[in-house]
């Protein structure tokens, strides 16, 4: 069976669905399942994937890339990202789509667009027609997908916090949402368990800087708090559009010396400095029109053996295990991060490398996939 994929996020980009998108894909190849991923035309396609075709064609737009779609003959289609549910309007093939939050609150990319500037000489016309095009992607984006978003056969919540909130903005969707949750790579599962002998408590944060809901600035003016009573080394790994006003605030409260921004990582780097860290931090806010689906990234400190610290809201609630795998703040207030980083570099709370890899280890790829495996099925009816 042919399994058609369609993603907005997908690596070498950094993030939670970008994540997801690329674990998924693989663990279908792995089950035997043939996998094509199809990309905005400019995505970058160095990285190369045994048994995976990627194929960077579309526009992110439902007009053009439905005529883009229709050249290619898949079995059943899996659209990562609810923006691109439209399909479901368009194929008789089986759509699957999986959710994760900010892509029906807040939908992205603008797939309503009536791109202008594809028409013939409109193009001379960018700068002028921008402005409408974008104005008319916001408003018909959600159109099309709370038209597509009831014929999809299934939509996957990566967490029973988003798909709570998916129901109560699609009520029309009841009934065709499953909860499949998330998986941790095996890159992170197969790392062995280091010692952590730290004579400096190392801090770290994996994230990318362009959401300053994230809470990063938070947890520096928490730490510059505490740097006069408490030792620590917090490194910071990720990059965006909030960075530079995030160095200028380590600069601004004196902590060059004890934070430590490491920019874009390999893989390979980040599960190093996961299995170095004694904590992992990402407080992160929940707001009306974006939030925390799940957070993957605790999950995958957690398979490294480092507890997390995060709010106690959204979906970061089923991601860890409070006092197992990670502990809590009940709102991201500078207080508050700094009361609880005080309480863990005080030493007054512990956590065991074996448990928090135990618990991770509950959340396989596999068992998301297989969740959506039956729904392929073009003879089962929607």
């Amino acid at each position: 069976m042919h399994i058609g994929i369609i993603t907005s996020e997908f690596p070498p980009d950094i993030g939670g669905v970008e994540t997801y998108a690329v674990e998924f894909a693989k663990t279908l190849q792995g089950l035997g399942y043939q996998v094509t991923v199809f990309l905005h035309s400019h995505h970058n396609t160095e990285l190369s994937i045994a048994g995976i075709s990627l194929c960077p064609v579309l526009k992110f737009c439902k007009r053009l890339d439905r005529d883009i779609l229709n050249q290619y003959k898949v079995d059943a289609w899996h659209v990562m990202n609810a923006a691109h549910s439209w399909l479901a309007l368009e194929t008789d093939k089986p759509v699957v789509v999986s959710i994760h939050g900010n892509d029906f609150l807040n939908p992205y990319p603008l797939t309503g667009t009536p791109a202008f500037t594809s028409w013939g000489p409109l193009w001379r016309l960018t700068k002028v027609l921008s402005p409408l095009n974008n104005w008319l992607g916001k408003r018909f984006t959600p159109v099309y997908m709370r038209k597509a978003l009831p014929k999809a056969r299934i939509i996957l919540a990566n967490s029973h916090y988003t798909e709570q909130v998916f129901l109560e903005n699609f009520p029309e969707c009841a009934g065709k949402t499953l909860v499949a949750q998330v998986g941790v790579g095996d890159n992170f599962l197969a790392t062995a368990l280091a010692t952590k002998n730290n004579i400096v408590p190392q801090l770290l944060t994996v994230s990318r800087l362009s959401e300053p809901r994230k809470n990063v600035d938070r947890v520096i003016e928490a730490l510059a708090q505490l740097s006069s009573s408490c030792n620590f080394c917090y490194n910071i790994i990720g990059d965006g559009s909030f960075k530079p006003q995030l160095e200028n605030l380590v600069q601004k409260l004196g902590l060059e010396d004890k934070v430590n921004f490491l920019g874009r990582q390999s893989t390979d780097n980040v599960v190093a400095a996961m299995c170095q860290a004694d904590l992992f931090i990402l407080p992160s806010s929940t707001l009306p029109d974006s939030h925390e689906g799940f957070g993957i990234v605790y999950l995958e400190a957690a398979a490294c053996g480092t507890p997390s610290l995060a709010t106690r809201q959204a979906g970061a609630i089923e991601a860890i295990s409070d006092g197992e795998s990670g502990f809590f703040v009940d709102e991201p207030t500078v207080e508050n991060i700094k009361d609880a980083l005080q309480k863990f570099l005080k030493g007054n709370m512990d956590f065991n490398s074996q448990s928090c890899r135990h618990f991770a280890e509950r959340f396989t790829w596999q068992r998301v996939v297989e969740k959506a495996l039956p729904f392929y099925n073009p003879i089962q009816d929607s």
